[in-house]
């Protein structure tokens, strides 16, 4: 785990967490990292983060009914996007196949003739060092 900012630290305690609870008491724990989830894309990042709302229901249908042989997992949800650089999770873990492209909204969004830098923050903004220590300081 490399957290880019407050949020991510928050995501990654729950996880942690999460798999505390699936070692220590037996629970089976389905953790899922959504993706930009949007009724569309709005924006370059999410070409390639998009998680439509049909693919959520899907996600979150398979987390809910996995076999409770799968103790602890942590999987990437977001759609089937052409431009993903997150890798879907194994359907031996989650039994989902996302469906949705946000290649599709791609001409409605300005500045999508840029491929997505999957070395850049994954918080977008809310990663840079200002917006950090606004949020510790007294």
């Amino acid at each position: 785990m490399r957290p880019d900012g407050l949020y991510g630290v928050s995501k990654a305690a729950v996880e942690a967490l999460g798999q505390l609870y699936a070692d220590k008491l037996g629970l089976s724990v389905i953790c899922l990292r959504i993706g930009s989830f949007e009724q569309a894309p709005t924006e370059p990042r999410h070409l390639a983060t998009w998680l439509s709302p049909r693919d959520a229901v899907g996600y979150i249908r398979a987390a809910l009914t996995a076999p409770p042989s799968i103790r602890f997992a942590t999987v990437y949800a977001v759609s089937a996007n052409t431009r993903r650089f997150l890798e879907l999770p194994d359907p031996a873990v989650l039994a989902y196949v996302p469906v949705d492209d946000a290649q599709l909204h791609a001409e409605d969004i300005p500045g999508t003739d840029l491929p997505a830098d999957p070395a850049a923050p994954q918080a977008g903004p809310y990663a840079l060092p200002e917006f950090t220590l606004e949020h510790l300081s007294p």
